[in-house]
């Protein structure tokens, strides 16, 4: 008996199930994948457990009992492992990303700790960049003219406009806080990879490390503050000083103003429209200019 069709190929899926489809893959490609290998500057590696963010992945460890008795601490300033030493990436950049995760790390730690410069510190934070990918400016570039494009043809109406899933930037870090005696009292391995459909995306090679640098300081040193994972939990507010720092005022300690300021709105609006980072942030002092862009190898 023939059996009456629809003019649909019954060997191709129905347009709901295509949709669907594409969709999946959309979402699985648009997620850049960051290394979570540990890069050899820790003490020591183990006891770490896996504790996972929103965005982030990480293994941690720490001792809370002695990270919550410290009052003081030292940041010394992050340098790079040979191996995120990528192509395409310069060393001036390289020096934003690394300054983007100290400053991260100093205004978080200020909201416990009294940030200090001489080496008679409770605890002493070192991080390291073990591995990154380069940002695909191009296709971030034909996301901000899509994005302009949406906003002309249908003004008001909040359409969000995905990145392309193409040259998506991870960054991957490590860092520790060691006591006087040279123990490691905190420790964590931490990646994160660029996401289509979150997160701000910058014309240039680094931007996707730059926004990610500071992401790592606020839960590397959260970890330190509350003497647990940063993961799992609200985020409380911030302190008066925090909000002051991050609207390009000055830093709480002067131990960070080495640092430099936060960008503040010129950044924050940098971000939105797609600026590189060099566009917008000014850096560390320049009067306390350090080689950050390598180490030696692991």
């Amino acid at each position: 008996m023939l059996r009456a069709t629809t003019g649909q190929n019954p060997a191709q899926p129905p347009p709901a199930r295509m949709t669907a489809i594409f969709a999946t893959l959309f979402l699985v490609s648009g997620c850049a994948s960051a290394a979570l290998d540990g890069g050899g500057s820790l003490s020591s590696y183990d006891g770490l457990t896996q504790s996972d963010g929103l965005f982030a992945k990480s293994k941690l460890s720490v001792n809370k009992d002695e990270v919550l008795a410290a009052r003081t601490v030292r940041i010394v300033p992050t340098i790079f492992a040979v191996k995120a030493r990528v192509e395409g990436i310069t060393d001036e950049q390289r020096k934003l990303i690394a300054n983007a995760v100290d400053r991260s790390l100093c205004a978080g730690l200020s909201e416990r700790f009294t940030v200090v410069t001489t080496e008679d510190a409770d605890l002493t934070v070192y991080a390291l960049v073990t591995q990154m990918t380069p940002t695909d400016e191009k296709a971030v570039a034909a996301t901000k003219v899509a994005s302009v494009a949406k906003s002309v043809l249908l003004p008001g109406v909040p359409v969000p406009t995905p990145r392309l899933p193409i040259g998506l930037g991870t960054l991957s870090m490590e860092a520790e806080a060691r006591s006087r005696n040279g123990r490691q009292q905190a420790a964590m391995v931490w990646g994160r990879g660029a996401n289509a459909l979150f997160g701000t995306a910058r014309i240039s090679p680094s931007g996707d490390a730059y926004e990610f640098a500071g992401a790592f300081g606020d839960d590397f040193s959260k970890m330190l503050v509350t003497g647990k994972s940063p993961f799992g939990t609200l985020p409380s507010a911030p302190s008066f000083d925090r909000m002051q720092s991050q609207a390009g005022g000055a830093p709480k300690y002067a131990a960070c103003a080495a640092f430099g300021r936060e960008p503040g709105l010129v950044g924050l609006v940098g971000g939105v429209v797609g600026a590189p980072p060099e566009w917008t942030d000014k850096g560390l002092d320049k009067s306390s200019d350090t080689d950050t862009a390598s180490a030696p190898a692991q």
